[in-house]
Parts: C-alpha cells; structure tokens; sequence
C-alpha cells in the first residue's frame, strides 16, 4: 500500500474514533438539561439519579471527543497538508469559529455541570448546562459546515491555485449544509436515544427495578420512536439532495452502472468494478427510480458516466459505498422496529412487565446508534472521492510526502490505543450501569430538590 491510501486509512480510523464521542455528546447534553428540569419541576429523585448517571457518561465522552480532535487536527499538517495549504482560506476560520462559538462555552460552564448540582442555585447549574449543551450543538455546526462545503463548495474563487473567499454567507449555508446537519443532529439524538435505553434495560435484566431504570426505558425507546421516523425522510431529502449535486456518489450507494430509466432497487449484489457489473444482484423492479425521483420511470445516473476518455474513473470505490449505506438503512429500520414494538409493550403491558427477550434486544442495540453514523458516514466520505474538495482539490494532490512505513506504523500505533480506549470505554459504561444497579451510585446520596435559587447545604 502506498502513502496515500495508507494516509486515507490512517485518517478513517482517527474521524472513525473521534465521531463517535461527538455523537454522543451532541445529543446528551440537552438529554442531561431536560433530566435536570425535570427533577427542578417535579423534585422527583428519579430524575437525579439519571441526571447524576449519565452526565458521568457526559464528561467521559467529551473528554475522549476533545483528546481525539485533536490528534485528528494535527493530521492536517502531517499528512495532508496540500488541504490546508489550497484551502486554508476558508477552513481556518471556520474552524476557528467552532473554538470562539463552542470550545469557550463547554470550558467555562463545563465544570459547574459536573461538579455543581450541589454547590450553586438550581439557576446556575440549568443555565450550565444549558449553556454547555447548546455549544456542543455549535461545535456540530463548524464542523459540518466544513464538511458540507467540501462537498458542495460556494461563495469562493480560485486565485492561483489558492481558494479565497468571496461569500461567507455561501460559504456556510452551503447547498448541503441543512441536509447534513438534520441528519446528523437525528443520528446524535436516536445514539443517545438507544445508548439510555439499552443501558436501562440491561440494568432490568441485572435485577435493577427501581423507578429510575424504567423512567430511562420509557424515556429512551420514546425518544428513538419520535425521531427514527424524522431521520428516514431527512435522509431521503438528504438523498436527493445528493442525486443534484453529488451523481456520482448516489450511482456507487445505487450500485446502477448505466445511466436510465427503470432503474431497480439493488438489495443486494457483489459489485464488480472490473466488469462494471453486479454479480448475486438481488433487486427490486424500478425501485431506486422511484425512491430517488419518486418517479417509476425517473432517470437515475449510472457510474459508467463517470470514467474519463483514457479509462481514469472518476468515480468513487463502489463496494464500500454500497454495502455502507445498506448498513446504515438496515440498521435504521431494526431501530424504527425496536423502538415502536417497545412503545407497543409499554402502552399494553407498562414499563416494568417488558418480557426478558426484549431487554436483551435493547441491551444488544445499545450502541447501534454508532454503527449507522459509521455506516454512514463512510458512505459520505468515500462517496466523496476521488475528491477532497469537490471540483476543487483531489486526495491526490493534498496527500503529504510521507514514507509509507512511518505511515504505516503510525497507523498500527493509533489503531492499538484507539481499540484500548474504546473498550475501556464500554467497559466503564457498563461498570457505571451495574454500580448504579447495586445501588452505589452517588446520585442516591444527592439531597432533594431546594427552593429555586436557593444553595442546597452540605
């Protein structure tokens, strides 16, 4: 393997760790502000038991989110710095609004959420963690705009090979910037929606029936069962959106290599790239037509369009691509099916009498959330290629003059922390569930809710 496809890899597995905190940590912190409001509502201990739980989750999270990015940030210079030298224009500001709009929000109020439930007024700690939810909110939103510009680039002009600005305003609100940020704000949301509920129901199945579990059950299959069909129509606006701007990607997710009407449904196949044709093709009649033009005869692009006059493609690597997005769309149904036969039980049965098979299917969903944002996202960004800035800078050219062995070793390096703390990871999560469940927590110790303003005693 060569410097650059070592380097793409190196640079999959580090964005592959890193966004799997933040699309725990986008979603949570407006989780963790509407458990603390409601336990300021109510007074219910429940409340503050999940609130005390899961923000111990929280600051784990964002602590392994921030460590990573920045590991990822230096890759920039090391191994690809042809991007920042082309389009640094743009990307260093943006970058920098996420740290003048994000960074500085979480590490001023930060600390008053994790440490503050009994030491400021009630207030203090809501507008804490408010204000920490809303700049991890803020941090997605840089970051996305970045990203949905490197797609769909506007509002800049070439000068000399360099990209300048010309229009902010473009820049940000990019054509795909409101798909992908729906998009993935949803998959944020139903991530922690499934994290809590299989957290919850693990911790049923371990003996753990206090009120707390089941108001995290009844609280997160909820959740997921709201937003699950919200993200299947913006991903099918966010599709077609692609279909306008990125063809190319849309025929790889497709597998379709000629370019027509009628188009099927391709449910399954083996993609031949050297052939250009499916093997085992498992299809459905004028489906991808119908889904992507909502028109049975609605012309879908094919990937034949996109090879050059002297066979350069240029168009992205098909398998990945293609079984990526089946992942995440399968993944998304066995959630939309989890979640409402959930809600079905608890509207016949209630929370506590969920029969013990299904605890177990929610216990083994718990983390499905990061494997549809994977999914997923490897189909936007290898989708993207053979481009890094569409139309504008190509993988090729960012790729630094680095010796495949150091690259390669690095590589091994990240690969063997990153398995270490991901399984440290889970192993803490799972350690926190079945403290909580033998009733060590420290959140049973946390007093009841004061008067508001007040500072509870010590």
């Amino acid at each position: 393997m060569d410097t650059l496809l070592l380097s793409r890899i190196q640079f999959g597995a580090n964005i592959s760790f890193h966004i799997l905190f933040p699309t725990i940590t986008i979603a949570l912190g407006w989780v963790l502000l509407f458990f603390r409001f409601r336990f300021a509502r109510t007074g219910a201990q429940a409340w503050m038991d999940a609130y005390m739980f899961w923000v111990k989750v929280f600051a784990l999270s964002f602590a392994l989110g921030v460590v990573s990015g920045i590991t990822m940030s230096f890759q920039f210079g090391t191994n690809w710095p042809g991007f920042m030298e082309t389009v640094g224009n743009v990307a260093g500001p943006l970058l920098a609004y996420e740290v003048l709009t994000a960074f500085f929000l979480e590490a001023v109020f930060l600390g008053i959420m994790l440490f503050g439930a009994r030491r400021v007024p009630t207030w203090l700690h809501l507008t804490a963690t408010f204000l920490v939810a809303f700049g991890t909110t803020m941090s997605a939103f840089w970051i996305i705009v970045l990203n949905s510009w490197m797609h769909t680039p506007q509002g800049y002009e070439l000068r000399d090979g360099i990209v300048h600005a010309t229009d902010w305003w473009a820049i940000i609100f990019n054509p795909s910037l409101p798909y992908r940020l729906t998009h993935m704000l949803l998959a944020s949301g139903l991530t922690v929606a499934f994290l809590i509920a299989g957290i919850a129901a693990f911790r049923r199945l371990i003996g753990d029936r206090d009120t707390t579990t089941a108001i995290q059950l009844r609280f997160g299959l909820t959740l997921a069962a709201l937003l699950i069909p919200l993200q299947i129509v913006a991903g099918d606006m966010h599709g077609l959106n692609t279909l306008d701007h990125q063809p190319a990607k849309v025929a790889a997710m497709e597998a379709n290599w000629e370019t027509g009407p009628n188009v099927p449904l391709v449910l399954f196949a083996l993609p031949d790239e050297e052939s250009r044709s499916n093997r085992a093709e498992v299809a459905i009649p004028d489906g991808a037509s119908l889904i992507l033009t909502h028109k049975r005869d609605g012309i879908v692009p094919g990937l034949n369009d996109f090879v050059a006059e002297d066979g350069t493609v240029l168009h992205p690597p098909v398998a990945p691509v293609f079984y990526g997005f089946r992942i995440m769309v399968g993944t998304g149904f066995a959630m939309l099916a989890l979640s409402w036969l959930g809600m079905i039980l608890i509207w016949r049965r209630g929370v506590d009498h969920l029969p013990r098979p299904y605890l177990m299917a929610a216990t083994a969903m718990t983390f499905s959330g990061w494997l549809a944002t994977l999914s997923g996202w490897y189909v936007t960004e290898i989708g993207r290629q053979p481009w890094l800035v569409t139309g504008v800078l190509s993988t090729k050219q960012a790729v630094g003059d680095v010796a495949a062995p150091l690259v390669m070793t690095t590589l091994i390096a990240y690969l063997a922390v990153y398995a270490l703390l991901l399984a440290a990871y889970i192993a803490v999560i799972f350690h926190l569930a079945r403290r909580a469940a033998a009733g060590k927590t420290p959140a049973r110790e946390e007093p009841r809710q004061a008067p508001v303003g007040a500072i509870p005693a010590e």
